[in-house]
């Protein structure tokens, strides 16, 4: 025998030996992915997908090894199961349709699909616990949920559908994808049609049937403005009034600023101070005063509501602030953190009266630098209330009430602002919609936000504070102890969703680079570029989406944003608990007061953040809505849109005059059959060749719109190519 066919023959058994080696991981994956189900040779061959004589003798084999291996053990004669015990997950579920759900695990940055028959009865909100159950063809885990650890709510908002006997809630969350049986005894007193909000009352215990509920709160009829507005105040557990007893604790607060109170301030009354606000504001947060001062300087103070004069910890109206964390800014209705008696009244910065404040003064030099800073209580008055288009006509006039004052503080604003951006800071102006509404809160039209100068001039000022407040605390130090504070938090964005962002710019025709250094500079080019276009408002939104989410924190760190180093929340305490926190840990650290526990303002940051978020999405819901019900109303006219993003069953268009997006669905496209490319974010008619992307200007109508789940669907206006 050659020496070549010896080294062969050798070879042989090697590759036998790898292959057969793989074929163990696989078998021992498939038993321990299912450590509750049992397998014979016949399942394993068949999850193999390789039903051979040749493979059963094989696995046959292997599972004599891995039973002796005491890896598994026998569930019956011919049967064998694993011994490893299941990795359980627990998390929330987020039921994005009605065939599949994710489980959102905190610190794991893939989630795991289960599919609707695998939900045990759990929905949208839910935590659960899972075990995975194998890893699909992209080598995504899937799994099945075990147990319901916690419900994420009893109460649900939605549509009354009655029949002779009995009734089902139609729920308004596009998450929940089940309705709930309600008896006719349970309605009370609410009317096919009607909005209202339901409790839970039995969980099912099979998936097959429905949670059963009663109603609880009537809010009226579905499509009126007040029930929908309270449906979506509902949905996002916005509280609808004040509890009774916060109310008269409100009312006993004394309106009189004593002597005694004044003597512990610094007092500012003298000095040229006004407000600038909406039009339509009534709590006046924050006031700006100016002076020239001897030395050159500008002394410029940021007077902000002393609420915390007012709001005492251990009290009712202490209790419900912390609950609330931020008012609400729906699109007919603020849904205020504090009372108005104190929102509106003794805590806003009304003109012309005397006002207990909580103040950042500087003195800044022409080119906005500053020579010097002072923190601590106040009193002010107030000599004028404008309204951003009255300090906006003044700027541009140059004449007017204040005209000196205005015009000094816009050029140093701007200075203010060219030094953040040459630090690094992104502009971010994503464009903000506003509805016109009639007496009965119907949208008559939607017209873009305008910023102007004048709105922000009064940001620079405001983020000065914040920045100034934060530097203050971050560098001071109680012996060898750094001070526990709440800091505004907005870290380095991911690079797989700036990537991703990346390509959606470029079927715009831009280009972004991603690399650390530059993301800022070419975030900043590329806000540049599409100022104006029609492009504009969908970049802007996907460019803020890609970053990572503002948070509180007592992790003192970089604000990639404005790109300051510390930064803070100080100038709205009348609509955020955070800045009340501020407020109250500044001057304990003003009167010589030792570090605070850290994990007890961590926990009070975890929880603003999440009401933060809630208020923010009920104010996405209610600006929808308005969207939904305008569009409605304009069904005949053609517009000209944006597609904005393309998936296997539609395509998004976004609506330029109106800043709406809807769908148009690809089952309603009758010209042609058209296929979806992943790969390239387009659709293509299989006959006509017709092609669809990213970025097409496209002319469309409305064709349906549904108030409950605030869609719009649109078709293409006929002959559009």
């Amino acid at each position: 025998m050659s020496k070549n066919k010896r080294t062969s023959d050798k070879k042989k058994p090697n590759k036998v030996a790898r292959n057969l080696s793989e074929l163990k991981n696989e078998i021992q994956q498939i038993l321990d992915f299912n450590v509750h189900k049992s397998y014979t040779v016949r399942n394993i061959a068949k999850a193999l997908q390789s039903n051979t004589a040749e493979t059963k003798k094989y696995i046959e084999k292997i599972l004599n090894e891995l039973l002796n291996e005491g890896k598994i053990e026998k569930a019956s004669r011919n049967s064998f199961v694993s011994i490893k015990e299941p990795d359980y997950i627990t998390g929330r579920v987020d039921h994005v349709n009605p065939r599949v759900a994710y489980i959102i695990v905190e610190d794991r940055e893939v989630d795991v699909i289960v599919k609707a028959t695998n939900l045990k009865g759990a929905i949208h909100g839910d935590t659960v616990k899972v075990v995975v159950t194998k890893k699909n063809k992209e080598g995504r885990e899937e799994g099945k949920v075990l147990e319901i650890v916690e419900r994420g709510k009893t109460q649900f908002v939605g549509r009354i559908d009655m029949s002779v006997r009995y009734a089902f809630l139609i729920p308004d969350s596009r998450g929940i994808h089940t309705d709930f049986f309600i008896n006719n005894d349970q309605l009370a007193g609410a009317k096919h049609q009607d909005k209202v909000i339901v409790e839970v009352t039995n969980w099912p215990d099979s998936p097959e049937r429905k949670p059963e509920a009663r109603v609880i709160r009537v809010l009226g009829k579905a499509g009126d403005n007040e029930a929908e507005i309270h449906s979506i105040m509902a949905e996002f557990n916005l509280p609808m009034e004040f509890p009774e007893a916060v109310l008269k604790e409100s009312e006993k607060i004394s309106d009189q600023i004593t002597e005694k109170e004044i003597s512990k301030r610094r007092d500012i009354r003298g000095v040229t101070t006004f407000t600038i606000d909406p039009v339509d504001a009534k709590d006046f947060d924050d006031a700006i005063s100016f002076q020239k001062l001897e030395n050159g300087f500008y002394e410029i103070g940021i007077h902000i509501a002393d609420v915390t004069y007012y709001v005492k910890p251990d009290t009712l109206l202490e209790d419900e602030a912390y609950q609330r964390a931020t008012s609400a800014y729906l699109v007919d209705r603020t849904v205020p953190m504090l009372p108005e008696r104190l929102s509106n009244g003794l805590c806003s910065l009304r003109p012309n009266e005397d006002k207990l404040t909580f103040s950042a003064i500087f003195q800044l030099d022409d080119h906005g630098t500053v020579h010097s800073e002072w923190f601590g209580r106040t009193i002010i008055h107030s000599d004028k209330r404008f309204a951003y288009e009255d300090a906006q006509a003044i700027l541009d006039s140059q004449t007017g009430d204040h005209v000196q004052e205005l015009h000094k503080l816009n050029e140093i604003a701007k200075k203010l602002k060219q030094k953040r951006f040459e630090q690094g800071a992104i502009a971010f102006e994503s464009v903000e919609v506003k509805f016109k509404l009639d007496e009965n809160g119907k949208p008559l039209g939607i017209v873009p936000k305008v910023r102007q100068d004048a709105h922000k001039l009064v940001e620079e000022y405001m983020l000065l504070a914040n920045r100034k407040v934060a530097e203050f605390i971050a560098t001071k130090k109680k012996g060898e102890q750094k001070l526990t504070f709440v800091y505004r938090q907005h870290d380095y964005p991911d690079p797989e969703k700036l990537n991703t962002f990346s390509i959606f710019a470029k079927r715009f025709g831009h280009d972004l680079k991603v690399e650390e250094k530059s993301i800022s500079r070419s975030l900043n080019n590329l806000m540049s570029d599409i100022e104006g276009k029609p492009e504009q408002n969908v970049l802007e939104s996907l460019a803020i989406r890609s970053m990572a989410k503002a948070k509180y924190t007592t992790k003192s760190s970089f604000h990639f944003g404005l790109a300051f180093q510390y930064y803070t929340h100080f100038t709205s305490p009348i609509r955020r608990y955070p800045d009340v926190m501020v407020h109250r840990l500044l001057q304990h650290y003003l009167d010589g007061g030792k570090s605070v526990s850290a994990e007890q303002y961590e926990s009070k940051c975890l929880h603003s953040s999440d009401m933060e978020k809630r208020a923010s999405d009920a104010e996405r819901a209610s600006i929808k809505y308005k969207q939904v019900e305008y569009m409605a109303s304009v069904e005949d006219k053609p517009f000209a849109g944006l597609v904005t993003g393309v998936t296997e069953w539609g395509i998004f268009v976004e609506i330029i005059e109106t800043k709406c997006e809807g769908m148009v669905r690809l089952a309603d496209m009758q010209d042609d059959y058209y296929e979806f490319d992943e790969k390239n974010y387009r659709v293509f008619g299989r006959n006509n060749k017709r092609m669809i992307t990213l970025g097409d200007k496209v002319t469309v109508v409305v064709k349906n719109t549904d108030i409950d789940k605030r869609t719009i669907d649109l078709a293409f206006v006929e002959g559009e190519k």
